[in-house]
């Protein structure tokens, strides 16, 4: 536990981070461990001759994992707590660092990733619901942000060190350290961070609504002495006893309604889910060097471009955290629409009216290059700003105390699904119709959510998780 001695009003907001950021740890590790791979696949393929399809698997399969992690990790986090799940994924992080880096063929590196996979999904459900319940209402916001800032570093410090040991090594195929293949090195850098995460995991309090929910009130009430010195503590926690479950934990079928079929708010939460995937985002992350070589750019330039677009990636969140509790959730998710509909509708255009070469890549002459880039970079601030940290506030403040973390792990489950979904479809969809068909897919989608934004979420800035 962290120190006890009672903080004043400005160490309070430094320890309410602390806490947090601890915390979104999870988040880091998550974004570093979808990413890590990207400097490693063509060593991978190389190393165990695997085919396409394989190799295709062991990205593909990862995704999946982490709708197996979240889809349990609500449970689990009810029955046992915040912080013991944050320790379960640390030490799931930690041992597929280690065997992805030490594989015997193609199956057991499946079997690593799908493992990291898992602690990706459980991190993705406990990070933002800790947050939402160990931060006051004004400062909510800003602190559930830090989800998605640690997410977008963790694409980047992956993505960086991938490039710097490939190029210290001469490629990820060479020795490196120790004599040891670059691209196992890849792997183990996320080994430090990883076990950094358990022992910040070890260090913090557990969330006060789920020491409530288990009868441990007055461990709650020193939890929130230290957070909140505004609060009247008993009342707090008498007005957490009655919207939590104390009798049982909670489970999935309390999420459905006396009619049959989910409650409303799980749906909403569902199509945030959903949407923050279909605008495509991971395509520009995960498929940008099929953009930049359009463009004329050769494959170390293509790599440096996507570490430049995480580093626009990481200041839009910072944009998102200064304002997310002055503006409130609503406006920043509608502008984002708007821009990113624009964006991806300029892409769109652009690459349907490109020449193509004799392999059937697009090829953009003059003034669409420059379009392209620029759109490219507008809609990923469009995104950083608006859909990739709102949607994990939301996510974690929307629902109430007693189905928050089982909500949270449901809809989870669905983002993952849906990023698998966009992930696996756009090769097949890039194939058989081109770039400019795929951009105009992810432009509508990020058009109806303009509208599912304005008509159907409902602002929850400064709103009190109890009276959620």
């Amino acid at each position: 536990m962290l120190s006890t001695k009672q903080p004043t009003a400005q160490n309070n907001r430094s320890y309410i981070l602390l806490i947090c950021g601890a915390a979104a740890l999870g988040g880091f590790l998550f974004g570093f461990d979808t990413a890590v791979i990207n400097g490693a696949v063509a060593a991978l393929q190389a190393h165990f001759q695997a085919n396409s399809v394989l190799i295709g698997l062991a990205v593909s399969l990862a995704l999946l994992g982490s709708a197996i992690g979240a889809f349990f990790a609500g449970q689990i986090s009810d029955r046992f707590g915040r912080v013991r799940v944050m320790i379960i994924a640390s030490i799931l992080f930690t041992i597929s660092a280690i065997g992805s880096g030490l594989p015997f063929g193609i199956w057991d590196f499946i079997f690593w990733r799908v493992l990291g996979g898992v602690a990706v999904g459980a991190a993705s459900v406990i990070a933002p619901a800790y947050i939402a319940e160990v931060s006051p209402a004004h400062l909510r916001g800003r602190m559930g942000s830090l989800q998605q800032l640690a997410i977008v570093v963790g694409i980047f410090l992956a993505l960086l060190s991938d490039y710097f040991i490939a190029v210290s090594a001469g490629s990820a195929t060479a020795p490196f350290w120790f004599g040891i293949a670059a691209w196992r090195w890849m792997f183990w850098t996320e080994i430090p961070p990883a076990i950094l995460y358990g022992v910040a995991a070890l260090r913090i309090p557990e969330s006060p609504r789920y020491l409530v929910a288990q009868g441990r009130e007055s461990e709650a009430a020193a939890v929130f002495a230290k957070v909140d010195r505004t609060i009247d503590v008993r009342t707090k926690i008498q007005e957490i006893r009655d919207t939590v479950l104390r009798d049982r934990t909670a489970k999935f079928s309390d999420l459905l309604s006396r009619r049959g079929g989910l409650i409303p708010i799980v749906w909403l939460g569902m199509g945030l889910s959903i949407f923050q995937q279909f605008v495509g985002i991971n395509v520009i992350f995960y498929y940008s060097s099929v953009l930049w070589r359009s463009v004329g750019f050769n494959e170390a330039s293509s790599l440096w471009i996507t570490v430049i677009t995480s580093v626009t990636n990481i200041v839009t969140t910072l944009v998102a955290i200064a304002f997310v509790d002055k503006f409130g959730r609503k406006p920043l998710l509608v502008l984002g629409s708007i821009g990113m509909t624009l964006t991806l509708g300029a892409m769109a255009t652009v690459f349907s009216n490109a020449a193509v070469d004799p392999a059937g890549n697009p090829v953009l002459a003059g003034s669409q290059g420059i379009i392209a880039l620029l759109a490219a970079n507008l809609y990923v601030f469009c995104f950083g700003f608006s859909w990739g940290p709102v949607v994990w506030v939301l996510l974690g403040e929307m629902f109430n105390n007693q189905i928050r973390a089982v909500a949270l792990a449901a809809c989870a489950t669905i983002q993952w699904v849906a990023n698998f979904l966009v992930s696996t479809t756009f090769p097949p969809l890039l194939e058989s119709f081109g770039l400019g068909t795929a951009y105009a897919l992810y432009a509508t989608a990020a058009a109806m959510s303009f509208f599912f934004v304005l008509f159907l979420v409902k602002e929850t800035k400064g709103i009190e998780l109890e009276d959620m």
